[in-house]
């Protein structure tokens, strides 16, 4: 086999492909490396909160330029092996050479990490930046899914853009890159963030139009501050819809309003998107697990969980 890691995996995990065609909807968490003391007791405070909920799997992202590598991996682990939980960790080709993520690759293979979600990445410092590839690295999202496909026997996942990708000219383009990167050997997406279901729906639609039938799950964020909204280009590469901004800058001088206001819609839309047949729902959780609580119970109210 490539790279010498081990044809079985150590106590090998449920392919997260395989769990999302067979228990839809999914219902998945995801969490970013602490950077800080505080920021790490934040974490595992979300963890054990959000663990009694039984979700599908949970997510580990992954800094820029592997700036959170090693973090990423040890909290990986330590979900796998002190938590019941079935973590997912990201892997960004930024600024990282072929060696260097094949040694990442093969750290989770140690721990027994078999699902990866494989993004290209935005350059570090800043994601509007010119992408340059590393001088011994990849080019693109489907090179890395291939490169991890081919280190053993991985369940791979990929992003998806519900608006487009910031750097694709059009969304005839993103769309062919998508089916690529699922082609290569990407069995289930995850959306970046969006706050109008047409859009998630809008992309189901083209990429099934595309002959593609991998699953796509939605990424959601509750909106808990008006900065998320000033940020959403940044964040989701698509300008936050404005009907909802309105809603938003009528409530804006009362932050716990906001906060009402955000999980109400994210409420809202997650029922949408149930009823349209979404395979799974995945939320952002920032570390913080009240938000996503609050609208996996108004979900749970209403018969969605």
């Amino acid at each position: 086999m490539a790279l010498g890691l081990p044809s079985v995996l150590p106590n090998p995990q449920p392919a997260i492909g395989e769990l999302i065609r067979e228990r839809q909807p999914t219902f998945s968490f995801e969490f970013f490396p602490p950077k800080t003391e505080a920021g790490e007791k934040l974490l595992w405070q979300a963890i054990r909160e959000l663990e009694s909920l039984r979700p599908s799997f949970v997510s580990i992202t992954y800094g820029a330029g592997g700036t959170t590598r090693d973090t990423t991996v040890a909290v990986t682990e330590r979900i796998a092996t002190d938590t019941t939980l079935l973590p997912m960790a990201h892997l960004t080709a930024v600024d990282h050479s072929v060696a260097e993520l094949r040694h990442v690759i093969g750290r989770l293979a140690g721990v027994g990490v078999r699902n990866v979600l494989a993004v290209r990445g935005d350059p570090p410092g800043n994601p509007g930046g010119e992408w340059i590839r590393h001088p011994e690295g990849v080019d693109y999202a489907e090179d890395l899914v291939r490169l991890v496909r081919d280190a053993g026997d991985f369940s791979v996942g990929v992003a998806a853009f519900p608006y487009k990708h910031p750097r694709s000219p059009d969304v005839a383009s993103d769309t062919a890159q998508f089916v690529r990167k699922c082609r290569a050997g990407a069995e289930f997406a995850i959306t970046q963030m969006f706050f109008d279901a047409d859009d998630y729906l809008r992309l189901r639609d083209r990429v099934a139009a595309a002959g593609c039938d991998t699953p796509i799950l939605a990424g959601v964020m509750p909106v808990t501050q008006i900065r998320t909204i000033e940020r959403s280009v940044q964040l989701s590469g698509a300008p936050f819809p404005s009907a909802l901004a309105a809603r938003f800058e009528r409530v804006a001088d009362d932050p716990e309003a906001v906060r009402r206001l955000g999980v109400e819609q994210a409420s809202e839309m997650c029922r949408r998107l149930l009823d349209e047949g979404v395979p799974g729902i995945h939320f952002i959780t920032l570390n913080r697990s009240t938000a996503t609580r609050e609208v996996w119970q108004n979900l749970k109210a209403g018969a969605r969980v």
